[in-house]
Protein backbone atom coordinates (compact mmCIF):
# COMPACT_ATOMS: atom_id res chain seq x y z
CA UNK A 1 0.00 0.00 0.00
CA UNK A 2 1.62 3.24 -1.13
CA UNK A 3 0.94 6.23 1.98
CA UNK A 4 1.06 9.85 0.57
CA UNK A 5 3.00 12.22 2.44
CA UNK A 6 3.83 15.97 2.37
CA UNK A 7 7.41 16.79 3.07
CA UNK A 8 8.19 19.99 5.35
CA UNK A 9 12.32 20.82 5.43
CA UNK A 10 12.72 23.42 8.06
CA UNK A 11 15.65 25.66 8.42
CA UNK A 12 18.46 25.56 11.34
CA UNK A 13 17.38 26.59 14.59
CA UNK A 14 18.23 29.90 15.92
CA UNK A 15 21.00 28.53 18.32
CA UNK A 16 22.70 27.45 15.68
CA UNK A 17 25.65 29.45 14.20
CA UNK A 18 28.31 28.55 11.50
CA UNK A 19 31.18 31.00 11.94
CA UNK A 20 31.30 33.74 8.85
CA UNK A 21 29.91 31.80 6.36
CA UNK A 22 26.19 31.97 7.97
CA UNK A 23 26.34 36.14 7.35
CA UNK A 24 25.93 35.36 4.20
CA UNK A 25 23.32 32.43 3.61
CA UNK A 26 21.15 29.74 5.40
CA UNK A 27 22.93 26.71 6.30
CA UNK A 28 20.90 24.76 3.56
CA UNK A 29 22.38 27.13 0.61
CA UNK A 30 26.29 26.12 1.79
CA UNK A 31 28.41 24.63 -0.60
CA UNK A 32 28.84 21.16 -0.25
CA UNK A 33 31.60 19.20 -1.60
CA UNK A 34 32.48 21.71 -4.48
CA UNK A 35 29.08 21.04 -6.67
CA UNK A 36 26.04 20.50 -3.79
CA UNK A 37 24.08 22.47 -1.41
CA UNK A 38 23.67 21.28 1.46
CA UNK A 39 19.95 21.26 1.14
CA UNK A 40 19.73 19.20 -2.26
CA UNK A 41 20.53 16.03 0.29
CA UNK A 42 17.29 16.30 2.20
CA UNK A 43 15.39 17.55 -1.34
CA UNK A 44 16.94 14.55 -3.07
CA UNK A 45 15.67 12.31 -0.07
CA UNK A 46 12.11 13.34 -0.56
CA UNK A 47 12.46 12.91 -4.77
CA UNK A 48 13.89 9.75 -4.67
CA UNK A 49 11.06 8.66 -1.73
CA UNK A 50 8.26 9.61 -4.02
CA UNK A 51 7.08 12.76 -2.06
CA UNK A 52 6.34 15.42 -4.52
CA UNK A 53 4.74 17.81 -2.49
CA UNK A 54 7.61 19.64 -0.47
CA UNK A 55 7.52 22.64 1.79
CA UNK A 56 10.49 24.27 1.85
CA UNK A 57 10.88 27.15 5.45
CA UNK A 58 13.63 29.68 5.20
CA UNK A 59 13.65 32.16 8.15
CA UNK A 60 16.93 34.47 6.87
CA UNK A 61 18.76 35.47 3.71
CA UNK A 62 16.41 33.61 1.39
CA UNK A 63 17.87 34.97 -1.50
CA UNK A 64 21.01 32.34 -2.44
CA UNK A 65 18.59 29.59 -1.50
CA UNK A 66 15.58 30.80 -3.81
CA UNK A 67 18.08 31.17 -6.50
CA UNK A 68 19.27 27.71 -6.40
CA UNK A 69 16.31 26.23 -5.99
CA UNK A 70 14.31 27.69 -8.82
CA UNK A 71 11.37 26.56 -10.19
CA UNK A 72 13.02 22.88 -8.54
CA UNK A 73 12.63 20.74 -11.90
CA UNK A 74 15.93 19.87 -11.55
CA UNK A 75 14.61 17.81 -8.12
CA UNK A 76 12.26 15.80 -10.48
CA UNK A 77 9.61 17.17 -8.21
CA UNK A 78 7.65 20.10 -10.15
CA UNK A 79 5.09 18.33 -12.45
CA UNK A 80 1.66 18.44 -13.17
CA UNK A 81 0.40 16.82 -8.98
CA UNK A 82 3.71 17.95 -7.36
CA UNK A 83 5.04 21.27 -5.99
CA UNK A 84 7.72 22.52 -4.36
CA UNK A 85 6.98 25.82 -2.20
CA UNK A 86 9.78 28.35 -0.26
CA UNK A 87 7.73 29.80 2.50
CA UNK A 88 8.91 32.38 4.83
CA UNK A 89 8.20 34.02 7.95
CA UNK A 90 7.88 37.68 9.33
CA UNK A 91 10.60 37.49 11.63
CA UNK A 92 13.23 37.03 9.79
CA UNK A 93 16.06 37.92 12.85
CA UNK A 94 17.75 35.10 13.16
CA UNK A 95 18.68 35.10 16.66
CA UNK A 96 15.31 35.67 17.79
CA UNK A 97 13.60 33.64 20.43
CA UNK A 98 10.14 34.05 18.50
CA UNK A 99 12.14 32.67 15.47
CA UNK A 100 11.51 29.36 15.41
CA UNK A 101 10.01 26.33 13.82
CA UNK A 102 6.57 26.59 15.26
CA UNK A 103 5.89 29.77 14.56
CA UNK A 104 7.41 29.40 10.92
CA UNK A 105 4.28 26.27 11.24
CA UNK A 106 2.03 28.91 12.43
CA UNK A 107 2.36 31.75 9.85
CA UNK A 108 1.90 29.43 7.29
CA UNK A 109 -0.63 27.10 8.60
CA UNK A 110 -3.59 27.20 6.03
CA UNK A 111 -1.21 25.59 3.36
CA UNK A 112 -0.68 23.19 5.52
CA UNK A 113 -4.39 22.54 6.47
CA UNK A 114 -5.25 22.31 2.35
CA UNK A 115 -2.45 20.12 1.84
CA UNK A 116 -4.14 16.76 0.12
CA UNK A 117 -1.81 14.26 2.21
CA UNK A 118 -2.52 12.28 5.03
CA UNK A 119 0.91 12.31 6.57
CA UNK A 120 3.83 14.45 7.16
CA UNK A 121 7.82 13.41 6.45
CA UNK A 122 9.45 16.71 8.05
CA UNK A 123 13.18 16.78 8.09
CA UNK A 124 16.10 19.49 8.28
CA UNK A 125 17.76 21.91 6.00
CA UNK A 126 21.36 21.59 7.81
CA UNK A 127 22.17 17.88 7.74
CA UNK A 128 23.54 15.55 5.19
CA UNK A 129 22.27 12.02 5.19
CA UNK A 130 20.32 9.28 2.99
CA UNK A 131 17.30 8.12 3.86
CA UNK A 132 14.53 6.16 2.10
CA UNK A 133 11.01 7.83 3.68
CA UNK A 134 8.90 5.49 1.75
CA UNK A 135 10.38 3.14 3.82
CA UNK A 136 10.33 5.17 7.02
CA UNK A 137 6.42 5.92 6.17
CA UNK A 138 5.50 2.16 6.01
CA UNK A 139 7.77 1.37 9.18
CA UNK A 140 5.75 4.05 11.15
CA UNK A 141 1.55 3.14 9.73
CA UNK A 142 2.91 -0.55 10.62
CA UNK A 143 4.01 0.22 13.87
CA UNK A 144 1.08 2.20 15.16
CA UNK A 145 3.18 5.00 16.66
CA UNK A 146 1.90 8.45 17.17
CA UNK A 147 4.56 9.94 15.91
CA UNK A 148 8.09 8.29 14.56
CA UNK A 149 11.13 10.05 15.02
CA UNK A 150 14.89 9.23 12.93
CA UNK A 151 18.20 8.55 15.00
CA UNK A 152 21.74 8.15 14.67
CA UNK A 153 23.82 6.62 17.82
CA UNK A 154 27.00 7.85 17.72
CA UNK A 155 30.21 7.42 20.16
CA UNK A 156 31.75 10.78 20.05
CA UNK A 157 29.02 12.84 21.97
CA UNK A 158 31.72 14.00 24.16
CA UNK A 159 33.22 16.25 21.35
CA UNK A 160 30.61 16.18 18.70
CA UNK A 161 27.10 17.16 18.13
CA UNK A 162 27.16 19.48 20.82
CA UNK A 163 24.05 21.16 21.44
CA UNK A 164 22.06 19.05 19.58
CA UNK A 165 18.90 17.23 20.15
CA UNK A 166 19.07 13.25 21.40
CA UNK A 167 16.67 11.12 21.85
CA UNK A 168 16.16 9.29 25.25
CA UNK A 169 14.94 5.71 24.35
CA UNK A 170 13.61 2.67 26.74
CA UNK A 171 14.24 -1.06 25.64
CA UNK A 172 11.45 -1.10 22.87
CA UNK A 173 13.09 2.25 20.98
CA UNK A 174 10.11 4.04 22.95
CA UNK A 175 11.35 7.76 22.94
CA UNK A 176 11.05 8.71 27.01
CA UNK A 177 12.03 12.45 26.36
CA UNK A 178 14.04 14.57 23.84
CA UNK A 179 17.13 16.80 25.63
CA UNK A 180 20.32 18.23 24.23
CA UNK A 181 23.62 16.96 23.88
CA UNK A 182 26.01 18.74 26.37
CA UNK A 183 28.66 16.45 26.10
CA UNK A 184 28.94 14.44 29.28
CA UNK A 185 28.71 10.89 28.21
CA UNK A 186 30.34 9.35 24.91
CA UNK A 187 27.26 7.75 23.22
CA UNK A 188 24.12 9.24 22.54
CA UNK A 189 21.01 8.77 20.66
CA UNK A 190 21.35 12.17 18.24
CA UNK A 191 17.90 12.84 17.43
CA UNK A 192 18.03 13.82 13.16
CA UNK A 193 15.16 16.34 13.33
CA UNK A 194 13.42 14.18 11.32
CA UNK A 195 9.30 13.24 12.33
CA UNK A 196 6.69 11.46 10.80
CA UNK A 197 3.25 11.45 11.70
CA UNK A 198 0.04 12.16 9.54
CA UNK A 199 -1.08 15.56 9.08
CA UNK A 200 -3.68 16.20 11.86
CA UNK A 201 -1.25 14.82 14.31
CA UNK A 202 1.69 17.49 12.98
CA UNK A 203 -1.41 20.45 13.37
CA UNK A 204 -2.08 19.53 16.65
CA UNK A 205 1.60 19.62 17.72
CA UNK A 206 1.75 22.77 16.43
CA UNK A 207 -1.48 24.03 18.00
CA UNK A 208 -0.52 22.94 21.50
CA UNK A 209 3.20 24.09 21.22
CA UNK A 210 1.57 27.76 20.13
CA UNK A 211 -0.76 27.44 23.41
CA UNK A 212 2.49 26.69 25.47
CA UNK A 213 4.79 29.12 25.03
CA UNK A 214 5.83 31.53 22.19
CA UNK A 215 9.54 29.90 22.27
CA UNK A 216 8.28 26.34 22.28
CA UNK A 217 10.07 24.55 19.33
CA UNK A 218 8.03 21.15 17.42
CA UNK A 219 11.09 18.86 19.72
CA UNK A 220 9.84 20.59 22.96
CA UNK A 221 6.35 19.81 22.45
CA UNK A 222 6.92 16.21 21.22
CA UNK A 223 9.12 15.72 24.33
CA UNK A 224 6.23 16.75 26.50
CA UNK A 225 3.70 14.63 24.72
CA UNK A 226 6.14 11.50 24.83
CA UNK A 227 4.19 10.61 28.02
CA UNK A 228 0.88 11.20 26.88
CA UNK A 229 1.37 9.25 23.16
CA UNK A 230 3.37 6.43 21.72
CA UNK A 231 6.43 8.52 20.49
CA UNK A 232 8.80 5.86 18.52
CA UNK A 233 12.49 6.43 17.55
CA UNK A 234 14.11 4.23 14.55
CA UNK A 235 17.70 3.81 14.06
CA UNK A 236 19.67 5.72 10.99
CA UNK A 237 22.16 3.81 8.97
CA UNK A 238 25.15 4.74 6.97
CA UNK A 239 26.89 8.46 7.10
CA UNK A 240 25.16 11.47 8.74
CA UNK A 241 26.71 15.24 9.40
CA UNK A 242 24.87 17.71 11.16
CA UNK A 243 26.21 21.14 10.18
CA UNK A 244 26.29 23.16 13.26
CA UNK A 245 29.53 24.89 13.28
CA UNK A 246 32.60 25.92 11.08
CA UNK A 247 34.11 23.33 12.30
CA UNK A 248 31.16 20.59 11.21
CA UNK A 249 31.00 21.66 8.27
CA UNK A 250 34.89 21.35 7.41
CA UNK A 251 34.97 17.96 8.93
CA UNK A 252 31.87 17.12 6.24
CA UNK A 253 33.89 17.67 3.65
CA UNK A 254 36.93 16.02 4.63
CA UNK A 255 34.96 12.69 5.56
CA UNK A 256 33.49 12.39 2.09
CA UNK A 257 36.73 12.56 0.61
CA UNK A 258 36.91 9.14 1.21
CA UNK A 259 35.65 7.10 -1.42
CA UNK A 260 34.11 4.02 0.98
CA UNK A 261 32.41 7.21 2.83
CA UNK A 262 31.25 9.08 -0.43
CA UNK A 263 29.92 5.68 -1.60
CA UNK A 264 27.96 5.26 1.35
CA UNK A 265 26.09 8.52 1.15
CA UNK A 266 26.18 8.76 -2.86
CA UNK A 267 25.15 6.20 -5.53
CA UNK A 268 23.62 5.84 -8.89
CA UNK A 269 20.71 4.40 -7.07
CA UNK A 270 19.97 7.54 -5.03
CA UNK A 271 21.24 10.38 -6.75
CA UNK A 272 21.48 13.49 -5.65
CA UNK A 273 19.96 16.44 -7.62
CA UNK A 274 21.26 19.67 -7.97
CA UNK A 275 21.09 22.99 -10.26
CA UNK A 276 23.90 22.47 -12.29
CA UNK A 277 26.19 24.68 -13.72
CA UNK A 278 27.30 24.34 -17.33
CA UNK A 279 31.39 25.46 -17.58
CA UNK A 280 34.57 23.77 -19.14
CA UNK A 281 36.69 21.19 -17.89
CA UNK A 282 39.11 21.31 -15.10
CA UNK A 283 42.53 22.63 -16.70
CA UNK A 284 46.04 21.00 -15.20
CA UNK A 285 49.05 23.39 -16.67
CA UNK A 286 52.48 22.53 -16.79
CA UNK A 287 53.94 21.45 -12.84
CA UNK A 288 50.38 21.27 -11.16
CA UNK A 289 49.65 18.26 -9.04
CA UNK A 290 46.53 17.39 -7.63
CA UNK A 291 46.12 14.07 -5.15
CA UNK A 292 42.98 13.08 -2.89
CA UNK A 293 40.81 16.02 -3.70
CA UNK A 294 37.21 16.95 -5.25
CA UNK A 295 37.96 19.88 -7.92
CA UNK A 296 34.95 21.44 -9.61
CA UNK A 297 34.65 21.97 -13.20
CA UNK A 298 35.61 25.59 -14.42
CA UNK A 299 38.93 25.24 -11.84
CA UNK A 300 42.46 26.45 -13.40
CA UNK A 301 45.08 24.58 -11.29
CA UNK A 302 48.54 26.06 -12.05
CA UNK A 303 49.70 24.51 -7.72
CA UNK A 304 49.43 22.12 -5.89
CA UNK A 305 45.83 20.86 -4.27
CA UNK A 306 46.26 17.94 -2.12
CA UNK A 307 43.49 16.35 0.10
CA UNK A 308 40.98 19.84 -0.75
CA UNK A 309 37.61 20.44 -1.98
CA UNK A 310 37.49 23.00 -4.71
CA UNK A 311 34.33 24.91 -5.79
CA UNK A 312 33.35 25.63 -9.32
CA UNK A 313 35.76 28.32 -11.29
CA UNK A 314 38.63 28.17 -8.22
CA UNK A 315 42.03 30.14 -10.19
CA UNK A 316 45.27 28.10 -8.03
CA UNK A 317 48.54 30.11 -9.63
CA UNK A 318 51.29 28.54 -10.29
CA UNK A 319 53.59 27.52 -6.76
CA UNK A 320 50.30 27.56 -4.66
CA UNK A 321 50.26 25.27 -2.38
CA UNK A 322 46.26 24.06 -1.04
CA UNK A 323 46.46 21.45 1.60
CA UNK A 324 43.50 20.39 3.68
CA UNK A 325 40.98 23.18 2.76
CA UNK A 326 37.54 23.78 0.90
CA UNK A 327 38.05 26.43 -1.63
CA UNK A 328 34.48 28.30 -2.61
CA UNK A 329 33.62 28.98 -6.45
CA UNK A 330 35.47 31.92 -8.39
CA UNK A 331 38.31 32.31 -5.20
CA UNK A 332 41.67 32.99 -6.21
CA UNK A 333 45.04 31.72 -4.73
CA UNK A 334 47.68 33.99 -5.86
CA UNK A 335 51.31 32.75 -6.60
CA UNK A 336 53.26 30.97 -3.60
CA UNK A 337 50.39 31.35 -1.20
CA UNK A 338 49.83 28.09 0.98
CA UNK A 339 46.66 27.42 2.70
CA UNK A 340 46.50 24.21 5.51
CA UNK A 341 43.43 23.71 6.99
CA UNK A 342 41.48 26.92 5.69
CA UNK A 343 37.55 27.03 4.79
CA UNK A 344 37.78 30.11 2.17
CA UNK A 345 34.64 31.52 0.94
CA UNK A 346 32.88 32.57 -2.60
CA UNK A 347 35.00 35.50 -4.64
CA UNK A 348 37.80 36.21 -1.80
CA UNK A 349 41.06 36.21 -3.24
CA UNK A 350 44.59 35.68 -1.27
CA UNK A 351 47.81 36.97 -2.92
CA UNK A 352 49.86 38.95 -0.62
CA UNK A 353 49.63 36.06 2.53
CA UNK A 354 51.93 33.36 2.04
CA UNK A 355 50.88 31.20 4.78
CA UNK A 356 47.27 30.86 6.10
CA UNK A 357 46.87 27.64 8.60
CA UNK A 358 44.64 26.34 11.20
CA UNK A 359 43.88 22.85 12.11
CA UNK A 360 41.26 19.95 12.10
CA UNK A 361 39.62 21.22 15.39
CA UNK A 362 39.83 25.10 14.37
CA UNK A 363 39.58 26.18 10.32
CA UNK A 364 40.45 29.15 9.36
CA UNK A 365 37.79 31.10 7.62
CA UNK A 366 38.55 33.85 5.01
CA UNK A 367 35.60 35.66 4.31
CA UNK A 368 33.34 36.36 1.44
CA UNK A 369 34.93 38.55 -0.94
CA UNK A 370 37.56 39.37 0.98
CA UNK A 371 41.37 40.68 -0.65
CA UNK A 372 44.16 38.82 1.40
Amino acid sequence: MSYQALGIITSEANYIRVEGMQDYRPIGAFSFLGRYRVIDFPISNMSNSGIDRVHIYVNSKPRSIAEHIGSGRHYNINSKRGKLQLLFTENNDPNSIYNNDIAAFTENIELIERANREYVVIAPSYMVYRENYKQLLKTHVESGADITLLYHKVDNAKSAFLNSHVLNLNHQKGVVSIDRNLGNTKEKNIFMDTYVMTREKFLEMIKKAKSESSMYTLADIVSDECKEFDVRGVPHKGYFAAITTLRDYYQANMDLLDIDTARNLCNADWPIYTRTTDTCPVQYFDGSTARNSLISNGCMIEGTVENSVLGRSVKVKKGAVIRNSIVLAYTEIGEDCQLDNVVVDKWAQIKHANKISGSPEAPVYVKRNDKL
